[in-house]
């Protein structure tokens, strides 16, 4: 899964698996996506695999299974356009042409509304561990479709598009090892402190 991909004409990844999510909406007339929004996601927390993830974004998970669903996520409708597995996996919920709900209230230098403007992709991982090796190349692999694809200018994570609300992808995420994997400029992660980018 970790090879070349590419996004076809509808802003579909055909070697992703497709998972269509009703949390989407048409993005404002004449927003292309510029920014990709790093995100993990573990359901429940900090535990992984199942399908919890996928049901969250298909509005079908049982709020009644844990705790944490009931008293976090019932009555919530959310989404992200990617989600790669701990094993690599790469599935789909929402085209890139369209709006996913994944960003919340947040500001990208000034520009709020990111959904409006970025591509969504969660990691399934937590705040308290590390990525695979898998996830990093599929990741890379990805952005590089992406921008093959649309005008992307800047990579983030969601905590800095919405610091003191959001802490993903967390202490964990490798900017760096991300950054060397696609071989991009400093200046698409504006986040980065300045060693990091050298």
């Amino acid at each position: 899964m970790s090879g070349a991909f590419t996004v076809d004409a509808d802003g579909w990844v055909p070697a992703a698996r497709k998972l269509p999510s009703p949390n989407f909406e048409a993005r404002p007339q004449g927003a292309v996506p510029t920014l990709i929004v790093v995100h993990n996601i573990s359901l429940p927390p900090n535990e992984f695999g199942g399908t919890a993830i996928a049901e969250l974004f298909q509005n079908t998970l049982d709020c009644d299974a844990h705790p944490y669903y009931d008293t976090q996520l019932r009555g919530v409708r959310v989404s992200a356009h990617f989600v790669i597995r701990r094993d690599g996996a790469l599935e789909q919920f929402v085209s890139c042409d369209e709006r996913a709900w994944h960003a919340g209230p947040s500001n990208f230098f000034g520009r709020e509304r990111c959904n409006d403007f970025s591509i969504g992709i969660e990691l399934e991982g937590s705040d308290t561990t590390a990525f695979e090796a898998a996830q990093y190349r599929t990741l890379a692999a990805l952005v590089s479709a992406l921008q093959a694809r649309y005008p992307i200018d800047a990579l983030a994570g969601h905590s800095d598009i919405a610091p003191g609300r959001k802490t993903d992808p967390g202490p964990y995420f490798e900017w760096p090892r991300l950054r060397r994997d696609t071989s991009l400029d400093g200046r698409y992660f504006p986040y980065l402190k300045f060693s990091e980018k050298r």
